[in-house]
């Protein structure tokens, strides 16, 4: 029933093992990228879906905070409910207090939200707090550190071993791969060949990628050269792959008539080139074919070596630059060999070098000094290498607080005695921080300009944002709680959809039972006039709105034809819009809604291609839907017949269906205990399974599954359900008064607040901007607590990632 995907199913399939070949390859690369590549990959953020689905609170956020600044080496242990993924690359934390947004003002807003909805892979509902956020950030009480386990930051370190050439090019944290290879700027400085350049017009250029990536493979090289007639020229080269075995060992035959072998350096003898054949041309094509396109050369003073191969690489790293010496002076390979590796190489007794010896050789350097850091490097091979001592200190820092009495355990204190700043920005108030941490300013242009200009930024900064609180109080000093429903009952208009005709006596339990084919319908109100019935019709979830608007609209139910639509409301007019950012929203860009029909409904029920005038999905031009009255196009003309026949979903029946278009990751299903799950969220490893399963919806029609890209974020198990605030209020009457509020027009406070929002939202973006990269960045939106309701907010995370940190 699903051939149509079957060759979309192979390229899928060969493109996956394509990329997990590639993956267990490049995993084997650099020594502790040797570990499954750990140290090359960025820090990330992950949440379990079943913690995603829970509100966190101030103290599982600073849980978060507390790992990610000082990790598993200061005896943190991972949060309970989310997981930070290689920790001691993160290079600072920032958080940023929103006071007075929800997590409905965000979604009642998401268009205007751009930088927030677009920059941030991870939300969580988040727990309003009774206490002050930035307070209890600081305040957080952490276990009983050993200082010495902790690495120092830049400030910390030996004032020798700042100025030291090595620390003052790469600083001290240890970096992936992509940190170390040369940019093109560095490259033409140093006369490596580069294409476009003048003087390399003859030169071969590889099929190298624009970007390489931590886990880019790692390929040592080294050439030998013979003195001709025109110069010095290639006459052997050996290419080592990243685990030391070598992939090429060629001797060259050069075009000039040799003058002097170089045998004492070079190793080569007039009987060693007599019977070759191999020309320059012929070891171009052969490397040009043996490495990848993300490959990176390494070697030793490696531009002499592609000089001789007339080849142009744009992914070089250079040993001689990576053990630097003061005022351009560059170590030695042997040198290097002998002190770092602990290996000789080049002896008097061998006859001229061995260039797979010397490319393995420059290989293991970068390998190690990569896995090590330049920090270390340093201090480990100071005295052998750079031919200097310091004198060991015990740190000032830990003996002040080793012999106070009661050393404070507060998260503000720990850092700070580690050397580590912290700051707050935001308005006036009780901060349990020092005055002299504190900067106070009265609006939120104040708070940014002064964060941007610190010329360092602190390692821990707590930023506080007050405008829309403040602009709430300003426009709605008695209506604060009259706004807010009129946001809830805006977002639960997106799940609502009107439908009717019925015939006369059709029940709200068949209303139910009918739309309950294309998810859980949490309410329905009948609609009597005095000659028809019709239903307001209220989903859990967004795509069951939009699955009954795509299948249900021109239905033929006992005879008389259906007609679904949309409330018209003031508050609905961009609905198309916000529907299409939150299909591209990155928390859904994997992820596809299926429900399983029961076969009676199955039968009826066909998908058109459009529905008011929002077109759902493109691939399904090929349906021929029946048109209906009004101009709208129907699902079907032959009569729904509802019977008690129920359809069950289960884990293994989806992935065997879904499997056919890619990789499924995971499947989840409702929890509801005593109930038989009926639609199911279906996480494909790429987004090319999803479209792979949407462009093969008919087939899938035809196996009784309705289809569609999901629509409600990941960490909201129902839509609605972030609408609805805690409250002692009848259920009907709030209903009916949240539905009022939601007609109201649109105001000039209303369009004040859209403005208010977009600059807010702005000014997020510059703050992000402006952090170094490597930094975990937090936005919390405060969600508001009253005795009118519980209103919850929104955590947003994401660990920035610079223009190298792209280009890796």
């Amino acid at each position: 029933s699903v051939a149509a995907a079957t060759t979309k199913k192979r390229k899928t399939s060969a493109f996956t093992a394509h990329e997990k070949a590639k993956r267990l390859k490049t995993e084997q690369y650099g020594d502790e990228a040797l570990q499954s590549g750990r140290l090359s990959r960025p820090p990330r953020v992950s949440v379990p879906l079943d913690r995603l689905q829970q509100p966190i609170t101030l103290n599982e956020l600073t849980e978060l905070l507390h790992y990610a600044a000082l990790g598993k080496t200061g005896g943190i242990k991972q949060p309970s409910w989310c997981r930070l993924h290689h920790q001691r690359k993160v290079e600072g934390v920032n958080v940023v207090i929103v006071e007075g947004l929800t997590q409905s003002h965000f979604y009642k807003h998401y268009l205007t939200l751009r930088h927030l909805r677009t920059k941030y892979t991870t939300r969580v509902t988040f727990t309003p707090s009774s206490n002050n956020v930035a307070s209890g950030i600081f305040s957080s009480d952490l276990p009983e550190l050993d200082c010495s386990s902790i690495s120092k930051p830049d400030n910390e370190v030996h004032s020798v071993l700042k100025r030291h050439p090595v620390i003052a090019k790469f600083g001290t944290q240890r970096k992936g791969l992509t940190a170390y290879v040369l940019t093109q700027e560095e490259m033409i400085k140093k006369h490596y060949p580069v294409k476009g350049m003048p003087g390399f017009e003859e030169f071969v250029c590889t099929d190298s990628v624009d970007c390489v990536t931590d886990s880019s493979p790692l390929y040592g090289l080294d050439c030998e050269m013979c003195l001709t007639e025109r110069g010095y020229e290639l006459a052997r080269v050996s290419v080592v792959d990243s685990d030391g075995k070598c992939v090429l060992d060629d001797l060259v035959k050069p075009q000039n008539r040799i003058l002097n072998y170089l045998t004492k350096f070079s190793g080569i003898t007039a009987a060693m080139l007599r019977p070759i054949t191999t020309t320059l041309r012929d070891v171009q094509d052969k490397i040009r074919m043996l490495l990848p396109g993300d490959a990176v050369l390494v070697g030793h003073s490696i531009n002499n070596d592609l000089m001789a191969l007339k080849l142009i690489h744009q992914h070089v790293i250079d040993t001689s630059l990576l053990y630097r010496r003061e005022f351009g002076q560059r170590f030695k390979l042997k040198v290097l060999a002998e002190t770092v590796l602990k290996r000789q190489i080049q002896t008097e007794e061998k006859k001229g070098h061995n260039p797979t010896e010397d490319a393995v050789a420059a290989l293991e350097l970068a390998q190690y000094f990569i896995k090590t850091g330049p920090r270390q490097v340093v201090e480990l091979h100071l005295e052998e290498l750079w031919g200097y001592t310091i004198e060991e200190e015990e740190s000032s820092d830990c003996k002040s607080a080793k012999s106070a009495p009661t050393p404070s355990h507060r998260f503000a204190d720990v850092l700070q005695t580690l050397g580590r700043s912290v700051v707050f920005l935001g308005k006036r108030s009780d901060i349990a921080l020092n005055l002299s941490n504190q900067q106070w300013h009265g609006s939120d242009k104040e708070v940014l300009v002064s964060f941007r200009r610190q010329t360092k930024h602190p390692f821990l900064s707590v930023v506080q944002f007050s405008s829309f609180s403040d602009h709430l109080k300003r426009c709605f000093p008695h209506l604060e709680q009259q706004q807010y429903r009129s946001v809830c009952a805006n977002l639960r208009d997106m799940c609502v959809v009107f439908a009717g005709p019925f015939p006369a006596g059709f029940s709200e339990r068949e209303v139910r039972r009918l739309f309950c084919c294309c998810g859980p319908v949490r309410r329905i109100k009948m609609l009597n006039s005095s000659v028809r019935v019709h239903a307001e019709v209220e989903f859990e979830l967004l795509e069951g709105a939009m699955l009954a608007l795509k299948a249900l609209n021109g239905l033929n139910v006992l005879g008389q034809s259906m007609k679904v639509q949309r409330p018209v409301y003031e508050s609905m007019l961009d609905l198309d819009l916000t529907l299409d950012a939150i299909m591209g929203d990155t928390l859904n860009t994997t992820h596809l809604y299926a429900v399983k029909l029961n076969p009676s409904a199955a039968e009826c029920i066909k998908t058109p291609v459009k529905v008011n005038g929002h077109t759902l999905e493109a691939e399904c031009s090929g349906v021929s839907p029946v048109k209906a009255a009004n101009g709208l196009q129907a699902a079907k003309t032959s009569q729904l017949q509802l019977t008690k026949t129920r359809s069950k979903l289960s884990e293994e029946t989806v992935r065997e269906t879904f499997s056919h278009f890619g990789t499924v990751e995971r499947v989840t299903l409702p929890v509801k205990p005593a109930k038989h799950a009926r639609h199911a969220r279906i996480q494909f490893e790429s987004s090319e399974g999803k479209h792979a399963a949407l462009s093969s919806s008919e087939d899938l029609r035809k196996e009784n599954y309705l289809i569609c890209q999901s629509l409600t974020p990941s960490h909201l198990s129902s839509w609605v359900a972030m609408a609805m605030p805690v409250t002692t209020v009848d259920a009907d009457e709030e209903a009916a008064e949240d539905k009022d509020t939601a007609n109201v027009h649109h105001s000039f406070q209303d369009q004040e607040m859209d403005l208010t929002m977009k600059k807010l939202d702005c000014r997020l973006g510059k703050l992000f901007r402006s952090l170094p990269d490597g930094t975990l960045s937090v936005v919390v939106l405060l969600g508001q607590t009253s005795m009118n309701g519980h209103f919850p907010g929104l955590c947003l995370m994401e660990v920035k990632q610079g223009s190298r940190g792209n280009r890796a």
